[in-house]
């Protein structure tokens, strides 16, 4: 079955690559850090990239 590419498959990604590029600041708390984190593997789940 082939799956569209759809407009929230693309804001998903873009997303993901902010939250992703969030985690490379060394200025950032371990709370912070921690919470990216999650939210990362729970978008992950999402988009089926576990």
């Amino acid at each position: 079955m082939n799956k569209q590419y759809t407009c929230n498959h693309y804001r998903q990604e873009m997303i993901l690559l902010g939250l992703m590029n969030r985690l490379k600041d060394p200025q950032l708390q371990d709370s912070d850090r921690k919470a990216l984190e999650e939210q990362i593997r729970r978008l992950k789940a999402e988009m089926g990239m576990d």
